[in-house]
C-alpha cells in the first residue's frame, strides 16, 4: 500500500432529500463524480454511513474499488437498520459506535485526514464545526447547497484560528486535489 492509499476522506451532507433548488440529477452526479475521484486516487472513504447524497458518493465510489467505512451510529447491526434506517450495501466494513448521530459525528470527523462537505443540512453544519474546531482540513462542494455554499458566511460570522483550511471548488477533482494539495504540505505532527 502506497502512502496516499493510506488517507482517509471523510464525505459529509444531506442525508435527506435535497431541497427544491438543487437539481436533484446535477447533484447525484456531482456526488457519483466526487465519489469515482476519490476511488481514482485509491483513498480510504469514510461516511456516517447514510442515506441521500452521500450515500450516492459512498455507492458510487465503493463500486468504483475504494474501501468504503461507514460510522454508524447505532450499537449495531440490527439498530442500524431498524431504528436509524440507514443502508449497508455500499460500505465495506460498518463501525457501530452505539453513541447516537452527534456522538457518531465526533468519531467521524476526528478519523478522517479531510473531510468534504457536499450539500447539507443541520446534521452537517455540526459535522463542519467540529472538523473546523479539530484544525481539519475541510473541502466544500459548491453548487451543490446547503452547508457547503454557505462557508464562506459561516467563516465571517463565526471563525475562528483553528488550523482548520477550507477549500471551495465546483470541481470534484479541483476540490479534492486542493485538499490533498495541502495534507501533503502539513508536517506530520500537524495531521489531527
Amino acid at each position: 500500500m502506497n502512502q496516499e492509499s493510506k488517507i482517509k476522506i471523510g464525505v459529509m451532507g444531506s442525508a435527506g432529500e435535497t431541497s427544491p433548488a438543487n437539481d436533484k440529477d446535477v447533484l447525484a452526479n456531482k456526488a457519483s463524480a466526487l465519489g469515482r475521484a476519490i476511488a481514482a486516487r485509491k483513498l480510504l472513504l469514510l461516511t456516517g454511513a447514510t442515506t441521500g447524497i452521500v450515500y450516492v458518493v459512498g455507492k458510487a465510489a465503493h463500486d468504483a474499488g475504494t474501501f468504503h467505512v461507514g460510522i454508524s451510529p447505532a450499537v449495531d447491526g440490527r439498530e442500524h437498520v431498524a431504528q436509524y434506517k440507514l443502508p449497508t450495501d455500499a460500505c465495506d466494513l460498518l463501525v457501530y459506535t452505539g453513541f447516537g448521530l452527534k456522538g457518531r459525528n465526533v468519531v467521524l470527523v476526528r478519523s478522517c485526514d479531510v473531510v468534504l462537505f457536499i450539500a447539507g443540512a443541520m446534521g452537517s453544519l455540526n459535522e463542519f464545526t467540529i472538523a473546523h474546531d479539530e484544525g481539519k482540513i475541510i473541502g466544500c462542494l459548491t453548487g451543490t447547497g446547503g452547508v457547503a455554499d454557505e462557508v464562506d458566511y459561516l467563516l465571517q460570522k463565526f471563525s475562528k484560528d483553528s488550523g482548520a483550511r477550507v477549500f471551495q471548488n465546483k470541481n470534484p477533482n479541483k476540490l479534492l486535489e486542493a485538499c490533498l494539495g495541502e495534507l501533503q504540505n502539513r508536517e506530520p505532527s500537524e495531521v489531527v
